[in-house]
């Protein structure tokens, strides 16, 4: 795969997530957070597992055979920061509004670089630090955070924010070794279905005539975010760095601006647009800077 197949994938992936912020908040009119995210993720695994199976399962064995602890430990983790990152931005959901849980989750793009650093002690490319403040200030002037209230649900963002680094880290770490996207995008929302599932059952009214009330969001957030665009961005980490991946991912808040602009009837200010306008710049810096140097 080249590496304009994967930034292309990336974007795709962050179109997606972007747009999915809606069918979240909505989704919860008539069903808790957990109860969203085990019937979301589980249509997830049904939309991916039969890819994997049509086009990975002779390369599975074979693919892992080398060191099947690796991929097993890895597997788990991309699982359970998956989990723990939709969980807490879900909950989170309840007790901010959509700009803010845009806002906060960006500070995914600063966190990854400085876990890679002190974790794996991998030097980051100089163009990362001013691509991440770009993007940050970009978060900042495209949500008018600046006339929001903090809440408890910031604080549960930037906490999810932090698994949604280890995620982005996890699978680049598992992309280098097992090209196997389809399977890896299969275990991990079954990992995640599951732990949803067992929390939601313990926890929230489980009533299938309420999940029945959300099933367009249910889908939209399980086939196209939860499946194709996990995928998606397993894709596309195998030519892109963790690092410069999570940049593009930000523009995610790009793109739940627009949707909402589009289907909620927002009007887009000023700042929005400059938002907009920086976390774009940040992102094709984060491309171009290191392609210059190069030449």
């Amino acid at each position: 795969m080249s590496k304009t197949t994967s930034l292309f994938s990336a974007l795709l992936c962050t179109l997606i997530w972007g747009t999915t912020f809606i069918a979240q908040d909505t989704g919860m009119d008539d069903i808790g957070p957990f109860t969203f995210n085990a019937v979301r993720f589980f249509v997830a695994f049904l939309t991916v597992a039969p890819l994997a199976l049509i086009f990975e399962k002779k390369n599975f064995s074979k693919s892992i055979h080398k060191n099947r602890k690796r991929f097993t430990n890895l597997a788990i983790l991309i699982g359970l920061s998956l989990f723990l990152g939709s969980a807490v931005q879900q909950v989170a959901l309840l007790y901010t509004d959509v700009a803010n849980a845009a806002f906060f989750t960006v500070f995914y793009v600063p966190m990854v670089p400085f876990i890679i650093f002190f974790i794996y002690k991998k030097p980051i490319h100089w163009s990362i630090w001013p691509s991440v403040f770009l993007c940050v200030m970009g978060g900042y002037l495209l949500t008018n955070f600046y006339s929001a209230t903090v809440r408890i649900g910031d604080t549960l963002v930037i906490i999810g924010a932090f698994f949604w680094s280890t995620h982005i880290i996890f699978t680049g770490k598992i992309i280098e070794d097992y090209n196997l996207p389809l399977s890896i995008g299969a275990i991990q929302t079954l990992i995640v279905a599951f732990l949803s599932l067992i929390i939601g059952l313990l926890f929230e009214d489980f009533i299938w005539s309420n999940i029945v009330k959300e099933k367009f969001q249910i889908l939209y957030a399980g086939i196209l975010s939860g499946g194709l665009a996990f995928v998606l961005q397993i894709y596309a980490q195998k030519n892109i760095s963790p690092a410069p991946s999570a940049i593009i991912f930000s523009l995610e808040g790009v793109f739940a601006t627009i949707a909402a602009w589009i289907l909620l009837s927002q009007v887009l200010d000023i700042n929005n647009l400059f938002g907009c306008l920086f976390i774009l710049l940040g992102v094709l810096f984060s491309q171009l800077a290191p392609i210059f140097k190069n030449n």
